[in-house]
């Protein structure tokens, strides 16, 4: 198993991609700990995860992500039960489509303190732990968008690029101390948010990619697994698209 004996968080682990990631880095044999939006939401994802395995090795948390000093108390408590923290995965965002002309200051601002701070949030209160261990890997979800952009709802592709500057600098940082930093930026992924689009839209979409679907949430869980394991440890500072796009 690639993840054997390796404790990871992960973020937004509720549903969705998130979800997927957790329970792929269980079927590799990690001790996972996600969290949700509140403390019952992250508790009824473990519980059904448990009554498909009841000896998965999970757990739930629901800090609050925007503020440091609420994911620093969570995180302790991690290291003190676990003994180590090996992984990190910042997932959890949220995304909107409002035009341009009808963006309002506080809806800006959401998207950027999860989507933005809540990455700096759980990745600085990691960095202790990883730094004294002299490994660790820190992975970031990005987004196709970051590159590309989208047409309405400016806040989330500037919250994903943001997303990957700050990847790239953390992985130059943290190099030294034996932390690897990566970001996965999927495509348009078959989540709950997908699943309220029509099908003609969908279709439209998928004809515009070469293998001529939309991706699964297991295949950017699989990105994440890579990435977290020894199979990419000589790898940082690298956003991976997984969008099933082409390019030269």
């Amino acid at each position: 198993m690639l993840l054997e004996n390796k404790v990871a968080i992960v973020t937004g682990g509720t549903r969705g991609i998130g979800l997927a990631t957790v329970e792929a880095f269980l079927r590799e044999g990690a001790t996972v700990i996600l969290t949700g939006s509140r403390k019952e939401t992250a508790d009824k994802a473990v519980a059904a995860i448990k009554e498909k395995d009841p000896q998965a090795k999970v757990a739930g948390i629901a800090p609050n992500l925007e503020e440091l000093a609420s994911v620093e108390a969570a995180f302790q408590k991690i290291a003190e039960e676990y003994g180590h923290i090996d992984i990190l995965v910042n997932n959890a965002g949220v995304s909107d489509s409002t035009p341009f002309a009808k963006y309002e200051e506080n809806a800006f601002d959401r998207v950027m303190d999860l989507n933005v701070k809540g990455v700096f949030t759980c990745s600085r209160a990691v960095t202790p732990y990883m730094q004294a261990q002299h490994s660790g890997v820190i992975l970031n979800t990005s987004s196709m968008v970051s590159r590309y952009g989208q047409p309405s709802g400016i806040a989330y592709p500037t919250s994903k690029f943001a997303v990957n500057g700050f990847t790239l600098s953390l992985a130059r940082e943290l190099g030294k101390d034996g932390i690897r930093v990566n970001a996965v930026a999927p495509g348009i992924t078959d989540t709950d948010m997908m699943r309220a689009v029509p099908k003609q839209y969908i279709d439209a979409l998928a004809a515009q990619i070469p293998l001529g679907r939309i991706g699964k949430p297991e295949e950017i869980a699989n990105a994440f697994v890579f990435l977290a394991s020894d199979l990419a440890s000589y790898i940082t500072g690298v956003v991976l698209s997984v969008d099933g796009l082409a390019r030269t």
